[in-house]
């Protein structure tokens, strides 16, 4: 673990047309190469698809998405007289949104089409849904905290 200080929390800034701090997250996740006006051209996109799709606030089904998406445990790594054990931990609130913004994107990204902003609207309605590989990913670090639920001792 490193010896430096502590990492300061930065205060995220909500978004402009939203007004939510959820928007801004997702903002910087899409972001390549510095290029915020397209990520934000992206997100806005996707929202404005969410909003045609469904009759519902597309914001509302973001966080329903995201709710959704954010795992309850994960397993760490720990090392205990020279083996490594996979720990089940619980996860924080921030870390869990986090986690749930960083798999939506991922498995965005990865899913066929051209359009990225009709790709992320079709993985946020579909977690929104409780399907698609985001709720996939959540049920498989379940899974993997059940079966290494064996060495909890190891926590703290």
């Amino acid at each position: 673990m490193s010896r430096r200080n502590i990492a300061k929390k930065r205060i995220i800034k909500p978004d402009p047309i939203y007004n939510s701090r959820l928007i801004s997250l997702l903002i910087v996740r899409i972001l390549k190469n510095g290029k915020k006006g397209l990520a934000q051209k992206i997100i806005y996109e996707a929202l404005e698809i969410i909003k045609n799709r469904t009759t519902n606030d597309p914001l509302e089904i973001l966080e329903q998405a995201i709710r959704n998406t954010t795992p309850l445990v994960e397993v760490k790594a720990r090392r205990i007289g020279g083996s490594t054990y996979q720990v089940p931990m619980e996860v924080r609130a921030y870390r869990g949104t986090n986690l749930a913004l960083r798999w939506i994107t991922k498995f965005a990204i990865k899913r066929t089409g051209t359009n990225m902003s009709i790709k992320l609207a079709n993985e946020i309605i579909d977690a929104s849904n409780e399907n698609g590989n985001s709720i996939r990913k959540k049920e498989e670090t379940h899974r993997m905290a059940e079966a290494n639920k064996a060495f909890a001792h190891y926590r703290h």
